[in-house]
């Protein structure tokens, strides 16, 4: 599996849309609830900045967010960005297939339509078990776990440090 700048971009703006959810953007006070009508929106030169992302290219990165129907967008000097599930129920995979297609290529084929033909026709069967070893990974991570794993890293490399001294 390669993860592309715009897979990763993507994940990043995710996630960050989930924080202003869960930071009061609106909310219904669950972690990555899309605002309430009236709520305040993420706008993209917010996203853009805050995760160091070419604006250009994240136009292009939530205009597919939004047609996989992981975001709703509102334009206007009012508009911008949310989720349109909680955060618990939008996965990592959901995410990657929104922007890149396929999570496993076979020379920029879907894993699924490789073919091959004497020696070799073993291959396709590897190729579909990293797809599916890939894709359990991907679909059991949801934005609320990263978000969750966030929140735990202070107190867990605090901990280290504690555990490190002599």
């Amino acid at each position: 599996m390669y993860v592309s700048a715009r897979s990763d971009y993507a994940l990043r703006a995710m996630l960050a849309v989930a924080v202003a959810a869960a930071d009061g953007g609106g909310t219904t006070g669950d972690l990555g609830h899309a605002p309430a009508p009236g709520g305040e929106l993420v706008k993209a030169a917010a996203l853009a900045e805050s995760q160091a992302i070419p604006l250009s290219f994240l136009q292009g990165i939530l205009l597919d967010l939004r047609r996989a129907g992981l975001l709703l967008s509102h334009r206007g000097a009012e508009g911008g960005y949310a989720l349109t599930r909680p955060a618990d129920e939008i996965s990592v995979g959901d995410v990657l297939r929104a922007v890149g297609g396929s999570l496993t290529s076979v020379r920029g084929l879907p894993a699924e339509v490789a073919g091959y033909h004497g020696v070799a026709t073993g291959l396709r069967d590897v190729w579909l078990a990293v797809d599916g070893a890939i894709a359990t990974v991907v679909d059991r991570t949801s934005l609320a776990d990263l978000l969750a794993a966030k929140s735990r890293e202070p107190a867990a490399r605090d901990g280290a440090r504690a555990t490190a001294r002599p």
